[in-house]
């Protein structure tokens, strides 16, 4: 039988260089000195639980004492006897606290924007602030497990009440998606926002400018300059997203074949795409300036981040396209992304077709969705190159017509 461990025995215990040694203790069988190669040592117990042996450690010696883990050993080995699993029943303080960090929120967002956003969706930066600033700054330290439906209703209300019902409904699908990649991983069992619905309403946009309103814009847009009123001339005759015009970089334009080339990384639906430019959107782009030692991206002002301040900028492009417009006649509210849907309209009034169009948009809906994504390959190039350089030049030969009759008028 081997000898009981004393206070000496553990502290004069050697390591052995080639293997883990585990010296059992006489007083208590099934309770062990664990001593690693590295000379580490630890104290552990070995039961059996549902009919399997099992091992069950305790913590590292010198923080715990002799005594300590003995009296913590024959706790668990009488759990043991009585059918219970110590491993699962008793969590020391320190690996409560280790779990609980593990579950923090912030913790398991910022795993969630790495492992499932960042690939998946380039909008990420939104999806995270929306998790981690404003409304859900005090949850970042909270225990995942303890937020409740009446949680998020809670930052609900007060954001729909402070009149952001939008920025809620935003909220309310970040939230879906990260609560679902939860239970799927198995931190959670169910999610406190299954079955919720977006508190309020939200009525799909169908605002297309008019010829004259289109004309305005691009003529202020003209007075504006660069960066942004080039950038907004660019979306015009392209037809392409904001950010994707915005943050738009030098290496994937080949003036000389006159295409874009959008990567993946950068389109909005994860999916590349190629834009053939018309004349009149070469011309625009060989007219920027090129900011910075090593020129990259296309609208800057400092050569380091894309064009920013938005919001101010539309503003005051919408009150210098006011002085374009006829007298009886008024710039209504619009949005930048109004132009994307006033190219696909404008395009279909030519006479191009729908799935041309839809090429020319690099929608994954509509025409090519569903089985018809996966076996139609061809990309159209021909026909959207002719359908561009049509809505280009409906666009110049607008513009030019508003100038002819402002001369017209002012002599």
């Amino acid at each position: 039988m081997p000898a009981s461990l004393t206070a000496r025995s553990v502290e004069n215990a050697k390591p052995d260089p080639n293997r883990r040694l585990e010296l059992p203790d006489g007083a208590l069988p099934g309770f062990y000195l664990v001593v690693q190669p590295s000379g580490a040592k630890s104290w552990a117990v070995r039961y059996r639980a549902a009919g399997k042996p099992k091992k069950f450690t305790l913590g590292p010696y010198p923080r715990l004492t002799l005594g300590e883990a003995r009296e913590q050993a024959r706790a668990a080995l009488r759990l043991a006897s009585e059918g219970r699993d110590p491993a699962i029943i008793r969590m020391t303080a320190e690996q409560e606290a280790e779990a609980t960090a593990k579950l923090r929120f912030g913790a398991v967002v910022a795993e969630f924007i790495e492992r499932y956003a960042k690939p998946r969706n380039r909008t990420w930066p939104e999806t995270e602030r929306l998790l981690t600033k404003a409304d859900l700054a005090p949850w970042q330290n909270w225990d995942l497990r303890t937020i409740s439906r009446q949680d998020i209703l809670s930052i609900l209300d007060g954001m729909v009440e402070r009149g952001s019902p939008i920025q809620a409904n935003r909220l309310v699908a970040a939230l879906r998606r990260f609560f679902g990649w939860t239970v799927e991983r198995g931190l959670i069992n169910t999610s406190p926002i299954a079955s919720l619905k977006p508190p309020s309403a939200e009525t799909h946009r169908d605002r297309v400018l008019s010829d004259e309103e289109l004309r305005a814009i691009w003529l202020a847009a003209d007075e504006v300059g660069y960066p942004f009123g080039r950038a907004v001339q660019l979306m015009i005759l392209t037809g392409q997203r904001r950010s994707e015009v915005l943050e738009a970089e030098w290496h994937e334009f080949d003036l000389e074949q006159r295409l874009w080339s959008i990567p993946r990384e950068r389109a909005k639906n994860g999916s590349g795409h190629v834009v053939p430019l018309a004349p009149a959107a070469v011309a625009l782009i060989r007219s920027l300036p090129k900011i910075g030692s090593s020129p990259k991206l296309l609208f800057t002002t400092n050569g380091r981040s894309p064009f920013s301040g938005v919001s101010k900028a539309v503003e005051r492009l919408s009150v210098g396209a006011e002085r374009y417009m006829d007298e009886d006649s008024a710039l209504k509210a619009w949005r930048l992304h109004d132009l994307r849907r006033t190219f696909a309209t404008g395009c279909a009034r030519l006479g191009v077709a729908l799935h041309v169009v839809e090429k020319c948009l690099n929608h994954t809906s509509g025409t090519f969705s569903g089985i018809v994504a996966v076996y139609q390959r061809h990309d159209f190039l021909d026909e959207r190159r002719h359908a561009l350089a049509a809505w280009s030049e409906h666009v110049m030969l607008i513009v030019s017509t508003l100038v002819k009759e402002a001369r017209h008028a002012s002599a």
